[in-house]
């Protein structure tokens, strides 16, 4: 199943994650779908790939 906007997302995830953080879930969980054909593999991609851009976010000098 792709999510075609945040609103198609699950409430877990829209209520954890801010606006910019579900773009990238849905973007990567799409991709996911695409490539692997499992829900579960792919909602494990996609926090991964939140998690990944959250710690270069915290690394980044201003």
């Amino acid at each position: 199943m792709l999510y075609k906007s945040n609103q198609d997302l699950p409430s877990d995830i829209r209520s954890r994650l801010s606006e910019p953080y579900q773009d990238l879930y849905r973007a990567a969980f799409n991709s996911a779908i695409h490539w692997y054909g499992e829900a579960t593999k792919a909602h494990k991609v996609a926090l991964s790939a939140v998690r990944m851009q959250s710690a270069m976010n915290r690394n980044v000098l201003v």
